[in-house]
């Protein structure tokens, strides 16, 4: 559908999740959006990590890659977004402007993964709602065009994930954000792995959040053990429901209540992902 598209549009923007902003960024987009002007837009700041996007907005610009910071529960950054377009279409524009075409319109491609954000960034833009949003992926089924005013229209894509994955991070990253849904992996395991990537990132949210002490030698699944006993969640036989604790701790990670999280860190190496530690920190074997 973007690659039937594509030649209808004047640009494309590119809406990446700020907390995972290497992990939520399609590499079939480049090849199919080739040759169009790219906007990308760091959605969900508000969740992320306030240090850690700056870096990365730093990095994309040095690369020449235009960027917007936003958030769509409350519409930060987004009344900047016309401009962000006209300027990057600033060369365009004044051409339309030498042959008389001075009100012809902007059409932009709104692209990006499953459960990014795409449709509640339109619905703010265009100030109504005009797409349909769930916090599940996958809702976005067909394409549509949405008029944000008597200059710019968008085309929203559905969220598009490419079919395997090279980088087990880069899965469970997307995994842990909801952009893969949840019935097609192991909790307990995720759950684990997230836990142990906190430890190594944010330990004072998980010790806060959770009251638990952490082990220089704990691995994930301590930790969520822990913090299931803390929680009271306990089954038949006096062990420790592990299942319910990795929901628990996926659903209040995605709805930011363990503190602004950036689960990756921008390095000049081409917008390579680096944890401040070990490189491959998660584990993938349950205890």
């Amino acid at each position: 559908m973007i690659e039937e598209n594509i030649r209808m549009v004047d640009a494309v923007c590119e809406i990446i999740d700020a907390r995972v902003p290497y992990s939520s960024r399609n590499p079939d987009l480049d090849r199919i959006t080739a040759g169009k002007p790219r906007l990308i837009i760091l959605n969900r700041i508000d969740q992320a990590d306030p240090g850690a996007t700056k870096q990365w907005v730093a990095g994309f610009r040095a690369d020449g890659v235009a960027t917007l910071e936003t958030d769509s529960k409350s519409g930060q950054g987004i009344g900047r977004f016309p401009t962000s377009v006209r300027s990057l279409l600033s060369e365009k524009l004044a051409r339309y402007a030498s042959k008389g075409q001075v009100g012809r319109k902007i059409r932009v491609m709104v692209a990006g993964i499953p459960n990014v954000g795409k449709s509640s960034f339109i619905n703010r833009a265009a100030k109504r709602k005009a797409a349909e949003t769930s916090d599940k992926p996958g809702v976005t089924r067909g394409k549509q065009w949405i008029s944000l005013d008597d200059r710019i229209e968008l085309l929203d894509t559905p969220g598009v994930l490419w079919p395997k994955f090279d980088d087990r991070s880069v899965a469970e990253n997307l995994a842990f954000t909801g952009a893969i849904r949840d019935e097609v992996i192991d909790i307990e395991t995720l759950g684990a792995n997230l836990m142990l990537l906190m430890k190594e990132l944010y330990p004072i949210f998980i010790t806060r959040r959770y009251k638990i002490e952490i082990a220089s030698d704990a691995n994930g699944f301590d930790l969520l053990a822990q913090a299931a006993k803390n929680r009271g969640m306990i089954i038949s036989g006096g062990e420790y429901d592990l299942t319910r604790m990795a929901a628990v701790l996926l659903d209040e990670f995605r709805g930011g209540k363990l503190g602004r999280v950036t689960l990756e860190r921008y390095s000049s190496n081409l917008g390579m992902h680096l944890t401040p530690t070990d490189p491959n920190p998660l584990q993938t074997t349950k205890r």
